[in-house]
């Protein structure tokens, strides 16, 4: 071996587009890492802190379609490169900003009080309408739940709420899919039954806040 030859990573097309698709989901959970880590320092704010974060995490679901068979998953790919990244794999995992995760902003009494309570509602009785419906596919379901998150997010004292950890559970579930996915019969029975406890929780938790 000639220690002064430069090593070659590629020698076709196909390889070269390998390695650089590899080399872009590299940076972009380490991007991710320090856009969290950041956010948490309050080195940035919300409003600069989500549609960065949105952006990262469109990146790397597009880019898992054309490397998601070939890494054989994101923790794999990571341990693979000793990647020590956990707030980025919690993000990734998750698929939504922190900012809708553990948002607060519909506190009781505010202005837009009532407006969340009414699409929060809404949100849980469309995502348990497409359960009931037998929709199974991830790309049936995931911008259901996570719209659902969302609104349900918003709430003072959400992160408190037993039906959150549920909630956050099947987001990471489906978000681990492919697109065409679908979860089995025995995941749709167990998921409905969780968000229906949500659901029931969410009236409860405000019932009690409002009789406070």
């Amino acid at each position: 071996m000639n220690l002064d030859e430069e090593v070659r990573l590629y020698h076709t097309s196909s390889e070269r587009e390998k390695v650089e698709n590899l080399a872009t989901l590299y940076s972009i959970i380490v991007s991710l890492e320090y856009l969290e880590r950041a956010y948490v320092r309050d080195s940035v704010t919300g409003k600069e802190y989500a549609p960065a974060c949105i952006k990262l995490l469109a990146q790397y679901k597009s880019l898992m379609k054309l490397v998601g068979d070939e890494i054989g998953g994101l923790e794999t790919f990571m341990k693979r490169y000793k990647m020590d990244h956990p707030a980025a794999l919690h993000r990734l995992q998750v698929g939504v900003p922190a900012t809708v995760e553990h948002s607060s902003e519909a506190t009781e009494g505010g202005s837009e009080h009532g407006k969340w309570v009414a699409e929060t509602t809404q949100s849980f009785i469309t995502f348990m309408d497409a359960l009931k419906l037998n929709l199974r596919a991830k790309d049936q379901l995931h911008p259901f739940l996570t719209e659902l998150m969302s609104g349900y997010s918003r709430f003072k004292g959400s992160q408190e709420w037993e039906g959150r950890g549920k909630i956050v559970h099947w987001l990471i579930t489906l978000n681990a899919l492919k697109a065409s996915d679908e979860i089995t019969e025995e995941q749709s029975r167990q998921m409905l039954f969780d968000i229906e406890n949500a659901y029931n929780e969410f009236f409860r938790s405000l019932s009690t806040s409002k009789a406070a």
